[in-house]
């Protein structure tokens, strides 16, 4: 298997050394960068797997830094930050990050979240029906190769992360899904706890598009998840 390469965008020198060095005992390429601008330029000019991004970064901060990343690329991130609250941890998977974790963590889980990057990217995690590049239900229609919603004829502006959730919802319709697994599908980690961002993520396509064009889409299954119904 190829080695993959993983750049470090982190300004805590001995943090960084020691991912670097569990990651390559792990059998990964890693380069570092210690300042949010170096670390933004490394990642548009060279070809990176996977990116590990602090928050907290001088010169340039690492939400700075994620927001520019995925105005040129879609490589995976993940955000290292000292802070956690919800809302910091939404506004980073909000703008484009793949995972979030907070300092202290336990290197174990961090490699574990970089290997379930790694297999949905190889297309490990396929679902029922996930082939079909054209859902429909009621008169919402999700094109997942042309990556656009619409409402009748009207385009419907989703972020990255709620189209994956609708999407996900949308190929499981009619079956109740729980937070835990929308975690583990959409976001790609087991549930360790939090999974408020699922509640935060819902609300957020109900407001676009159940308040909006005052239709039932997504329904809550109290005390388990949610559901599309294809009725």
């Amino acid at each position: 298997m190829e080695r993959k390469n993983i750049l470090v965008i982190e300004d805590e020198e001995k943090i960084a050394r020691f991912l670097q060095l569990e990651l390559n005992h792990e059998g990964y390429y890693v380069d570092i960068a210690y300042d949010g601008r170096d670390g933004l330029d490394k990642s548009l000019t060279n070809n990176f797997d996977l990116i590990i991004l602090d928050v907290m970064l001088p010169s340039l901060n690492g939400m700075e830094v994620l927001r520019r990343i995925r105005q040129k690329i879609e490589t995976p991130v993940i955000m290292l930050t000292a802070k956690d609250e919800v809302t910091d941890k939404i506004m980073g998977l909000d703008i484009g990050a793949d995972d979030y974790m907070t300092k202290p963590f336990a290197i174990e889980e961090l490699l574990a979240r970089i290997r379930v990057i790694f297999k949905r990217l190889n297309g490990s995690f396929q679902d029922r029906e996930q082939s079909n590049s054209i859902l429909k239900i009621q008169d919402i229609t999700l094109d997942c190769e042309g990556y656009m919603v619409r409402y009748k004829d009207e385009k419907i502006e989703l972020t990255k992360k709620e189209f994956e959730l609708l999407k996900y919802l949308m190929i499981n319709k009619n079956i109740v899904l729980s937070r835990e697994k929308v975690l583990e599908k959409v976001w790609g980690y087991e549930y360790i706890g939090d999974t408020n961002v699922v509640d935060v993520y819902v609300r957020y396509i109900r407001s676009k598009i159940d308040d909006k064009y005052k239709i039932k889409l997504i329904h809550t299954v109290r005390g388990v998840g949610y559901q599309i119904k294809d009725e």
